[in-house]
């Protein structure tokens, strides 16, 4: 099983997809609760260059609230990172798969949830 949903956009700038991104997740109920910019990140704490590369943590909160009263330590897994990272013809999206990341928890109605999220996820991604 691959654990992230992916899509590249070819001739793209980071900028746009970011832009781009942020609709797509709002159109799909997810807000982006933080936002770690991992170039300049590694150019700060390590004197290094790299190509674009950011975190978006996305959460549905409808989705996140049921997840967590079905079983509360699932916080520790939240939110659904959507990372955006330079590539050689474009910009790749990759958004989490909440349904491989929650294989650790033997929770079927949680299992559900995480399906319906993915599902979330997938439209988000190809809109953009």
């Amino acid at each position: 099983m691959t654990y992230t949903i992916n899509r590249v956009i070819s001739g793209a700038g980071i900028d746009d997809i970011d832009s781009r991104a942020r609709k797509a997740l709002a159109d799909q109920g997810f807000g982006v609760l933080t936002e770690i910019d991992v170039k300049a990140t590694m150019k700060k704490k390590l004197d290094v260059e790299m190509p674009a590369y950011r975190i978006l943590g996305a959460c549905n909160p409808k989705m996140a609230h049921h997840a967590i009263g079905i079983e509360p330590r699932v916080g520790a897994m939240l939110p659904c990172n959507v990372i955006l990272r330079e590539v050689e013809d474009g910009v790749e999206v990759s958004a989490i798969d909440p349904v491989a990341s929650m294989q650790a928890i033997e929770n079927s109605e949680l299992t559900a949830v995480a399906g319906q999220v993915r599902d979330l996820l997938a439209k988000a991604v190809a809109s953009i």
